[in-house]
């Protein structure tokens, strides 16, 4: 397994550290990510406004005679809200089960470190090859309301993203 060291960042969001791990049941991506949320979208969420982040995985197999192949991408969502009535922070990822937080930071654990989710069934990848790795992290804007996706536009608060981060994987042998 090799990553690159070398962070990627954009509008505040740093990919701290991002690599591929070959399980039994398959490939797991491994990420962690370091931003602050701006005061706008912080208030915003303790109003009760739900946010939602996106991690995305993209893993493509380089090709000398042609352009590289598109093999894999994975996404995993994590949506933030601020309950008013239990006050309590509440965090769901792609939308399942939703969990309880005491605080902010709390529920943004899930953001800043999400839980290694399967992008790759174990014989969807071929034994051996090299393949090349982008990770990312923005706030998903589509997931927002109308009022706020205008309000998106203007602040830059709500434009947080960061740069694809690149690395190589070599797929297991067996």
């Amino acid at each position: 397994m090799l990553f690159s060291s070398a962070p990627a960042q954009a509008n505040g969001v740093e990919v701290m550290n991002a690599k591929l791990e070959s399980t039994d049941e398959g490939y797991r991506v491994f990420v962690s990510f370091s931003f602050e949320l701006g005061p706008d979208l912080k208030s915003a969420i303790n109003e009760g406004i739900p946010v939602s982040f996106t991690a995305e995985v993209e893993i493509n197999r380089p090709r000398w005679y042609w352009f590289d192949e598109k093999t894999i991408r994975s996404s995993q969502t994590v949506k933030i809200q601020y309950d008013l009535w239990r006050r309590q922070y509440t965090a769901a990822v792609n939308g399942g089960l939703k969990q309880n937080f005491n605080s902010l930071e709390e529920a943004m654990a899930l953001v800043w470190r999400p839980r290694r989710w399967l992008v790759a069934e174990k014989n969807v990848l071929n034994p051996g090859a090299i393949y090349n790795v982008g990770v990312r992290l923005k706030l998903d804007s589509n997931q927002l309301s109308k009022p706020m996706l205008i309000t998106s536009f203007s602040n830059s608060d709500w434009r947080l993203a960061s740069d694809w981060k690149r690395f190589t994987f070599k797929a297991d042998d067996k």
